[in-house]
């Protein structure tokens, strides 16, 4: 059993991101988004310089342009860009896509998408849910063959960064009925083409997804990854990745959360002691403090096993995914209370924490999805 810690160059990483992200991509840049109604949803310098950095290319193969640096390299990533609410296309394109592209793609279509990605010159996204809720198997998004080639037909939702995508990576219906794992294709669309149409949602969290419509849109045979109909079990693979960086970014949230409400507490005074005295406050910080330490464990074994290939790793996946969904929550609810009245005005950036949490939470399944998968995995 591996011990539950960061090797030498893992950690080297995790400290080149903590201070990348504090001093190039910390909250106040998202209150600048937010306010001046950003439609690109990040700043494209900033994610230059991530490219410069090496972590858009953390999942990909040096022979590629990536420093294929692994999952929990890239979990450490995520968890700065947390503890910052910092902006960018990493998860919909250095996680999601890329694994995607791995997971899925032929080595062709490895060799032509994979360099321009690392060096920041290709954007990607996955359109996955149509549902209010995430359900990757509720596929009504038809894709259709007609002559050498493709048509494709529905509308996805929740598209993380499709508004400013190059590609799409989109999950469609060869045959069967809604609902079935079976009969599932992986298609590459350009957002550009013909007979797409995208819709720029702004979230609660001032991020960007993008409401896609599909009306007979043309894919080339070479744009299907992998064989028709027999997209879901990559496609499942792809999304434990992505719900594994989500994970470390709750983690990232919670910690954030946690620390400046300790600070908050030690500085807020009542009845002329700082309110940190208050044994009430003492215990409830204890408790929450227990909490995100079980949640570091969770979500570095998970990262683990991704990088092992172990053949629990989805397990491991949805008990972090679904982990991280409750302390996120709680971490914040309770930053927002102990801030007390300061903590529901804008002033602070609590509220901005409980926000992002919210979303993440929700994106690609929320608690009680990954509650629900993790006890249908272990049987129970």
């Amino acid at each position: 059993m591996s011990a539950l810690v960061l090797n030498e160059e893992q950690q080297m990483l995790k400290d080149a991101a903590t201070r990348f992200m504090s001093e190039s991509a910390p909250v106040s840049q998202l209150r600048a988004l937010r306010d001046n109604n950003d439609e690109t949803g990040f700043s494209r310098e900033l994610w230059q310089s991530m490219v410069e950095m090496g972590f858009v290319g953390t999942l990909i193969p040096e022979a590629l342009g990536g420093s294929q640096f692994g999952y929990v390299g890239m979990g450490q990533v995520s968890e700065q860009a947390g503890r910052n609410l910092s902006a960018s296309p990493l998860l919909s394109t250095a996680v999601g896509g890329v694994a995607a592209l791995m997971l899925a793609g032929s080595s062709a279509q490895q060799e032509a998408l994979l360099p321009k990605v690392a060096a920041g010159e290709l954007l990607l996204a996955l359109a996955v849910d149509e549902a209010p809720r995430h359900n990757p198997a509720q596929v009504g998004t038809r894709l259709e063959a007609k002559g050498d080639a493709y048509v494709l037909s529905g509308r996805k939702q929740f598209v993380v960064d499709g508004h400013v995508a190059d590609k799409l990576i989109v999950s469609a219906r060869s045959t069967g009925a809604e609902n079935e794992r079976e009969g599932i294709s992986l298609v590459l669309v350009d957002r550009t083409a013909a007979g797409v149409s995208v819709e720029r949602v702004s979230m609660a969290d001032s991020r960007n997804a993008a409401l896609v419509t599909f009306d007979q849109a043309q894919v080339a045979a070479d744009d299907l990854l992998g064989q028709p109909g027999q997209g879901f079990a990559a496609l499942e693979l792809t999304l434990d990745v992505v719900n594994g960086q989500l994970a470390a970014e709750l983690l990232g949230i919670s910690l954030e959360s946690f620390a400046r409400t300790v600070a908050y507490l030690q500085e807020r005074k009542q009845f002329g002691v700082t309110i940190g005295s208050f044994q009430a406050l003492q215990h409830r910080c204890a408790h929450l403090f227990s909490e995100i330490e079980l949640v570091k464990s969770a979500v570095l074994k998970a990262l683990m096993a991704l990088d092992a290939g172990a053949e629990d790793a989805a397990q491991l996946v949805s008990l972090a995914k679904a982990k991280a969904c409750e302390v996120a929550e709680l971490a914040t609810n309770e930053g927002v209370q102990m801030h007390g009245g300061m903590g529901m005005t804008d002033e602070f950036d609590i509220g901005l924490f409980m926000k992002r949490a919210r979303c993440v939470q929700a994106l690609f399944g929320d608690y009680r999805y990954h509650a629900n998968r993790f006890a249908q995995l272990r049987g129970y």
